[in-house]
């Protein structure tokens, strides 16, 4: 682990969508030329850290601002293009204030990169600056390609952001920038002192952005601008404007109304029926690490910590088996079994054996975006249908020799299933990310499996890769090599109960991106793309008969079922001429409920009807022209 003066103790889809000219002069107008600095906090005593190994650096408030600036700088230049790498990394802050008024410190996130605060609130820790993701430019490292459609995997959790643009020019100086697609959480920040911008309105090129999650966060004015999707839980925002397809709110205190849905396309739930924030690593006043282990809520809206300490446990790190990645998957399973909570430093791990999570209320916690890959056809990681477990900031890897699944939680439903894990303390994921291919070829069947009852999922990305570096060479004739090459057959399969999911976005699957079979479920925001490669109309055809699969299918036994705000897209590349009959495909029955819901064509394919028969088609005639189902069935 990097310490710094420790006190001794892919081409994406292209839909043009740019903010008015209107919207972006007010913006300059109402942004403060420059934030004033928060007064400085005491540094607290601080002991000794944990070695959490080379990629994770702690800084300190008595650090000096140019040092932590050139450090990260420094790593901002190798992340920034490295999409497909294996290089991992986490930067904490100790409670504190960092940047002055003069001399901001201006953080720009690439790839694989973890930016956190290490305060028990979010205030504990203040970034007198910005933290900024930009569009990043994909033709030559030039300006003509410039979009983020592929900015993919980076977090930014738990302190304050005082904006301060000092040495910034006047479009840059309008906003704090985060234009980011999938796999790009921002929980628990707080920031003031300007507006908070989803896209990069200042880079040349098409400016592009298809994410996006935010939770447990206090938010000015927001300018969503071009972002495709959007999820805003349990949070407040000053504003919002903007909106393309799907811009969701779950518990958000302020958020815009959803009447006149889809002029514009918002959907806005009240509370959020189930939630529970992604535990995080704190420092107390004695200088002693713990892990904060949020309790789950029920209907609630606004942010945890409003009121004080986020209410939950605190577990110390000597609970904490601490993995690097060259650890064995038996020496990681071997402490889990030994009843240790895991901790996995950032790195990418070789996991050839299953890790077996099965005693109530084990935290699995990754660091800087730490990859668990299969081995010999592992599924990396089974969890037992077990109260209290908490699974949060991996990602799953698809490797070369066929999984049965990725990550399996609860044993195989049906004869015997226990239904032992209790609603008020469920199993649940946070910001767990899968991928099947990419940087190498990946097999699985099933990349998440769920058969538990009553978990929790808040914000999964399931990616069956559409671009990357091995498996993507065009075959003859317009086939891709892909489709045989780098395979996924389904993305999530639900067959437990009683499910809530609280931004699921799943893509590009060679048959169900997500197939639910449980009763209950309750999903708020879907985000899918179908697969881009099906060869030809015969493979991606239902035993029925029915052209092809849809994005989101609930089996026909399911009684009970709600999703609300919802988008399946078609981009057929390979052959444009495949149909899907539908993008939603569910029983006929009045317990099955679904709301705000969408189908859009990006330029190939297309999708016939938005859910079962109803909706109108998606094709090449209206590409860019979301077709939306306000409800079905129709009340």
């Amino acid at each position: 682990m990097e310490r710094i003066s420790m006190p001794h103790p892919r081409p994406r889809f292209l839909v043009s969508v740019v903010a008015t000219f209107a919207l972006l002069a007010g913006l300059l107008a109402a942004a403060p030329a420059q934030a004033t600095a928060a007064p400085a906090k005491p540094p607290a005593p601080v002991t000794v850290a944990p070695d959490f190994g080379p990629n994770v650096t702690i800084f300190s408030p008595t650090d000096p601002v140019s040092d932590i600036q050139a450090t990260l700088d420094a790593r901002y230049a190798t992340q920034v293009d490295n999409e497909m790498g294996t290089e991992r990394f986490a930067y904490y802050f100790l409670p504190g204030t960092y940047g002055t008024a003069t001399e901001p410190l201006q953080i720009k996130v690439g790839y694989y990169t973890e930016i956190a605060g290490l305060g028990a609130n979010p205030d504990d820790v203040v970034i007198n600056g910005k933290i900024e993701v930009f569009n990043r430019c994909l033709a030559d490292g030039g300006t003509s390609n410039c979009l983020a459609l592929v900015n993919f995997w980076r977090t930014l959790s738990n302190l304050k952001l005082q904006i301060n643009a000092a040495g910034q020019d006047g479009c840059r100086g309008s906003a704090n920038f985060w234009a980011v697609s999938q796999a790009a959480s921002l929980r628990r920040v707080h920031v003031t002192g300007g507006n908070l911008s989803l896209m990069d309105y200042c880079s040349a090129g098409p400016q592009y952005a298809s994410g996006g999650f935010t939770s447990d966060s206090q938010l000015p004015f927001v300018v969503s601008g071009s972002q495709q999707q959007w999820l805003t839980r349990n949070s407040t925002v000053d504003g919002w404007s903007n909106a393309v397809w799907n811009q969701v709110f779950s518990g958000v205190v302020g958020a815009p109304g959803d009447a006149t849905f889809p002029d514009p396309p918002y959907t806005t739930v009240t509370k959020t029926p189930v939630s529970r924030e992604k535990p995080y690593l704190y420092v107390d006043g004695s200088g002693t690490y713990f892990v904060r282990v949020p309790s789950a809520r029920k209907e609630t809206s606004g942010t945890s910590w409003s009121g004080g300490l986020t209410r939950g446990r605190s577990i110390p790190l000597s609970d904490f088996f601490i993995a690097r990645p060259a650890d064995s998957g038996r020496t990681i399973d071997n402490a889990l079994a030994r009843g240790r909570n895991i901790l996995f430093t950032p790195g990418v791990y070789d996991i050839d054996r299953t890790l077996d999570v099965k005693r109530a209320n084990t935290v699995v916690l990754g660091m800087g975006h730490a990859t668990l890959t299969s081995v010999r056809g592992a599924t990396p990681m089974q969890v037992a249908d077990a109260p209290g477990i908490v699974v949060a900031g991996l990602t799953f890897d698809a490797g070369k020799t066929l999984s049965q699944a990725l990550l399996r939680v609860g044993k195989s439903h049906g004869k015997g299933h226990g239904h032992r894990t209790p609603a008020a303390n469920p199993i649940t994921l946070s910001d767990v990310y899968f991928r099947v291919g990419g940087p190498h070829v990946g097999r699985t069947r099933t990349a998440l499996e769920i058969n538990a009852d009553h978990v929790l999922v808040d914000h999964i990305w399931v990616w069956r890769a559409d671009h990357g570096i091995e498996g993507f060479t065009e075959g003859v004739n317009g086939d891709t090599d892909r489709w045989n090459t780098n395979t996924g057959t389904d993305g999530l399969v639900v067959n437990g109960d009683d499910l809530t999911a609280t931004g699921l976005f799943v893509e590009h699957f060679q048959r169900y991106n997500v197939l639910w079979k449980g009763e209950r479920g309750r999903v708020i925001f879907y985000q899918n793309e179908l697969a881009y490669d099906p060869p030809t109309q015969a493979g991606w055809t239902q035993p029925d008969g029915t052209l092809g699969y849809p994005g989101y299918k609930v089996a026909d036994s399911v009684r009970t079922h709600s999703l609300a705000g919802a988008g399946v897209y078609v981009f057929n590349q390979n052959n444009p001429s495949i149909v899907t009959a539908s993008g939603f495909e569910v029983p006929e029955r009045a317990g099955v409920a679904l709301h705000h819901v969408m189908t859009v064509n990006l330029s190939a394919g297309t999708i016939v009807h938005v859910v079962n028969d109803t909706g109108g088609t998606a094709d090449t005639t209206k590409v860019g022209q979301p077709q939306f189902v306000v409800d079905y069935p129709t009340p």
